[in-house]
């Protein structure tokens, strides 16, 4: 991927560049208060994303309601699951939303994360951050049609295992593949109507909890009882992934404005989503802490409400996982998208259907489900963490190394703390980090260390293809000329 080229992405404009070394290369413009304009996209006729579908799409990056949190109760009490959904926020998810609003800004195209470090540190740390996000979201994802299963064997209880079990994951998965294949303008707007079925339910059991509630059930504790293990996972799980939408950004209705609003937005949903179901649930009925795992708050919804809001909750648990399925999966794709129009990936990846999404990276994150949908919950929980916090790991010292090295950048949304601000707010999720990573287990860390490996190998790999020629490299003409931004950003530091 090294040879000077001439790229014809688009077909009215070709432009000659070559692929970077460089490992302090910007992305970004250069001038330090002005945003130039950009030159018309051949995407630019595809419609975009807009705030309320963007707000939901996070929303379901990251969470999709309270299904899951249960297991934090049956770690950790009462008590330290309310504080870790109250205090975890601040220590990871609002650091994470908050750099993805000014990264997401500073680089509005599909490569998201990808294009933040290879930006900062190279093109052979930003091919690595690709693909351990991107196999980290496949294997998130290769959760949900399971999970989805899971809701439903209780009625059906032929969908518990065997051929009927294998088949209807092949179906959902084919149905839902058809669904992002359509359109991410159609997912957003699909994602907006599950979420409001979603978390309707939850409104209506904490309106009928009120009467019930008793306080002292929230105080319950007993540090000489807690799974760490599990208990960090499950806050880890259920509050990252706000990167994810970076992605996206490509796709979104005037990025600079739209982006930092729906990560607001989103951190609040969130929260709001996964506490006050544990205050309602926690409060209102008497505690049976090893009851509380995956899908008790059905059980929680007919004690409060009876039959009909169990099979709400329960079919918003159904709903939750498929909105689940289309907001990562539109993410996975679109990031190979822009990956590929980055000359990182063989050019066919960043091929459009005629509905502007990326047809073979949709295949691709697709067969990569159905082959993982075999691992357990807790397996799946626990690799693709492991992958994700290297991920994070990289994002930070990105994030820190283009404050320290090109401060003159143009950031449309800048958070408001310096250099040494920026490194201290990096701190304690990376703190966290490395307690997930070193509660892992051996299995998993090594599982996760070979496909860190597997990596490794991929990038010289494929830029032996490109040398050869056997497939075609190119960077998308609409996307800014790094050399030439290069050469500006220098002169600005002259000047």
């Amino acid at each position: 991927m090294q040879k000077r080229r001439i790229i014809t992405v688009n077909p009215s404009a070709s432009i000659e560049m070559s692929q970077y070394e460089n490992n302090d290369v910007p992305y970004s413009s250069v001038g330090a208060d002005e945003v130039p304009s950009s030159p018309p996209k051949a995407t630019d006729k595809i419609r975009k994303v807009s705030m309320l579908p963007l707000v939901f799409l996070i929303f379901y990056e990251v969470s999709g309601g309270p299904f899951g949190v249960e297991d934090s109760v049956n770690a950790a009490g009462p008590l330290l699951a309310l504080l870790g959904f109250v205090i975890f926020p601040f220590i990871w998810s609002i650091p994470e939303a908050l750099i993805t609003a000014e990264m997401g800004t500073m680089y509005p195209e599909n490569g998201g994360y990808v294009v933040w470090v290879s930006s900062a540190l190279g093109p052979f740390w930003g091919f690595q951050q690709g693909w351990m996000k991107w196999l980290s979201g496949v294997i998130d994802n290769a959760l949900y049609p399971v999970l989805f299963l899971d809701y439903l064997k209780s009625g059906v209880p032929a969908l518990g295992s065997g051929l009927p079990r294998v088949a209807s994951i092949l179906v959902l998965t084919i149905l839902l593949t058809y669904l992002n294949y359509r359109g991410l303008t159609i997912v957003g707007w699909v994602a907006v109507l599950m979420g409001v079925f979603s978390i309707l339910p939850f409104a209506v059991m904490g309106l009928i909890s009120i009467p019930k509630l008793e306080p002292s059930r929230w105080l319950v504790m007993d540090l000489g009882n807690v799974n760490w293990n599990l208990y960090l996972n499950t806050l880890f799980w259920n509050l990252n992934y706000w990167d994810s939408i970076s992605t996206l950004a490509g796709e979104v209705e005037n990025p600079n404005h739209t982006l930092p609003k729906a990560l607001f937005y989103g951190v609040i949903l969130v929260a709001c989503s996964y506490i006050f179901p544990l205050l309602a649930g926690i409060g209102a009925i008497p505690l049976e802490r090893e009851k509380w795992t995956d899908g008790y708050f059905s059980d929680v919804a007919k004690a409060l409400g009876g039959a009909w809001l169990r099979w709400w909750v329960q079919a918003a648990a159904a709903t939750s996982n498929m909105g689940m399925f289309i907001a990562e999966m539109s993410s996975d794709s679109f990031q190979l998208l822009g990956m590929a129009e980055r000359g990182m990936l063989p050019e066919f990846f960043a091929k459009r259907s005629r509905y502007g999404t990326p047809l073979l990276g949709i295949l691709f994150s697709a067969s990569g489900v159905v082959l993982l949908s075999w691992l357990s919950f807790q397996e799946i929980v626990a690799a693709e963490n492991l992958l994700y916090c290297v991920g994070m790991i990289l994002e930070f010292i990105a994030f820190v190394r283009m404050r320290m090295k090109h401060p003159a950048a143009s950031r449309p949304y800048k958070i408001p703390i310096g250099t040494t601000g920026s490194i201290l707010m990096c701190i304690p999720p990376t703190i966290l980090i490395c307690a997930v990573v070193a509660l892992s287990s051996l299995k998993v860390a090594a599982v996760s260390i070979v496909m860190m490996i597997i990596g490794f190998l991929i990038h010289p790999l494929l830029n032996h293809m490109d040398r050869k020629r056997w497939v075609k490299f190119s960077i998308s003409s609409d996307l800014p000329d790094l050399q030439q931004q290069t050469r500006e950003y220098e002169e600005t530091l002259i000047r």
